[in-house]
């Protein structure tokens, strides 16, 4: 019988440092994905810029790309986006500037492929319940639609799917409503 290698942070520095290659760590399982599509980025700009804006008036937190969210050393995750309140982001950081704690925010936009799918939908899901996060939202892009998932009773459970006629709001940010067809490309 063999048994799966588990993986750690410090097999990161090992690996190759290929342009546009992605490497990230959740329950010891190594997960390897490659530059996202330009309907992906539209969909992760559009998150920054809405959170981003609205931060802008409420000041009360930070809306972070693409952070290092290092819960444990087999827990090692590079999400798209993440908003965390200033009153916690100062204790949240390690030496590296890494995330040592769960944001209250985290934002996957989804890569088409279903390893993707069931990383984001799944794998990460689970990480991100057990380690706190408040709220995690899944964009799809290509369906237009935002799955949001909330902590209820210790754990994240979906609590809405908002589409384009839609407009996303969150408890966690006060006066925070955005139309979500502002995070779909145009069609070309």
């Amino acid at each position: 019988m063999t048994t799966a290698r588990r993986y750690t942070s410090a097999d990161l520095e090992h690996l190759p440092d290929v342009e546009g290659t992605r490497y990230e760590i959740v329950d010891g399982e190594l997960h390897v994905s490659t530059s996202p599509r330009w309907e992906h980025q539209y969909a992760c700009s559009g998150v920054v810029a809405a959170l981003h804006a609205w931060d802008n008036d409420a000041k009360i937190g930070v809306t972070l790309i693409a952070p290092g969210l290092v819960f444990t050393s087999d827990d090692d995750v590079v999400p798209d986006v993440v908003w965390v309140s200033r009153a916690r982001l100062g204790s949240m950081l390690d030496a590296s500037g890494h995330l040592r704690a769960a944001p209250d925010l985290v934002v996957e936009v989804l890569s088409p492929g279903a390893k993707n799918e069931r990383r984001d939908r799944r794998d990460k899901l689970a990480l991100y319940s057990r380690q706190g996060v408040q709220e995690y939202w899944i964009v799809d892009w290509r369906r237009q639609v935002v799955e949001v998932y909330r902590r209820e009773k210790g754990t994240l459970r979906l609590a809405a799917t908002p589409g384009s006629q839609d407009r996303l709001t969150s408890p966690l940010l006060p006066g925070f409503a955005w139309p979500v067809a502002d995070l779909w490309p145009p069609p070309l």
